[in-house]
């Protein structure tokens, strides 16, 4: 079997390259399959405290390989669990959502349709200058995922992601920062070594603050006044963990002593 995704981790930063460069990166059922399974094995090692994400090649991903996706056997019975009673989130989607650790999309090029949906799955997003945006679906008769209509109002707001899904626009890296969807826009040259710079400082914190704030981020997105109670038990009930973890008690002896903190996890 091709590796159409690569596997890599330097100390505390893992990186899932989508391998298919020569189809500028564009999904497959296998391709979909490996990258599931390389998600679940970094989010399972303890020693992963950060995933990056990229494309080799010029493109991030192109969407989905139409030719040989669509063609597939397995098409026609996701088509029929879409028409179920109750369809299950895209397998893509609900894996990468219930990753624990942040995750940072470094975003080389063509990001469309489902490859955009894989950058917003992220928690970060860097882009090259020649990275490019777009759910692209209204164009092929489809309508995007959950992704774009969850994900991407939170980062753009309604009005924007509104004119995106509606028009299937596809925008560059200026407007993608000018509008939230990335953080920041690099050379090319770059992006790699920013996206790492970025990840390595995150690794550098306790990996379970950074878990419970990666969490009450998600929780916390999109609750009206009303709801706050609820967010603020999920805090509470954290700080009172944290405040009993060897890392906090790391943090405040590494304070008084005046010397860079060594967090393990505990």
């Amino acid at each position: 079997m091709a590796d159409d995704v690569l596997y890599e981790v330097d100390g505390h930063v893992a990186t899932i390259w989508l391998n298919r460069p020569e189809r500028a990166n564009a999904a497959t059922f296998q391709m979909a399959e490996q990258l599931r399974e390389a998600f679940v094995r970094a989010d399972a090692d303890r020693e992963v405290r950060v995933i990056v994400l990229s494309g080799k090649g010029k493109a991030f991903c192109s969407g989905d390989d139409v030719e040989q996706a669509w063609s597939d056997d397995r098409m026609a019975e996701t088509l029929r669990e879409l028409a179920d009673v109750r369809p299950p989130l895209t397998p893509e989607a609900r894996v990468m959502l219930d990753v624990t650790k942040p995750m940072i999309a470094a975003v080389n090029g063509a990001a469309v349709g489902i490859g955009m949906d894989l950058a917003l799955l992220c928690d970060l997003r860097i882009a090259s200058e020649y990275a490019k945006f777009g759910q692209v679906f209204v164009k092929l008769g489809l309508m995007a995922d959950v992704t774009g209509l969850w994900r991407l109002p939170q980062l753009v707001g309604l009005e924007k992601a509104t004119e995106l899904l509606l028009t299937g626009d596809v925008i560059g890296a200026a407007e993608a920062e000018r509008i939230g969807l990335v953080s920041r826009v690099v050379p090319a040259d770059d992006l790699l070594s920013t996206a790492y710079e970025l990840a390595h400082r995150v690794a550098a914190n306790p990996p379970i603050a950074v878990r419970h704030i990666k969490e009450g981020l998600r929780r916390g997105i999109g609750r009206s006044y009303g709801e706050l109670d609820e967010l603020a038990v999920f805090v509470g009930n954290g700080l009172a963990r944290l405040f009993a973890t060897k890392d906090h008690r790391e943090a405040a002896l590494a304070f008084v002593q005046k010397r860079l903190p060594v967090f393990t996890g505990e």
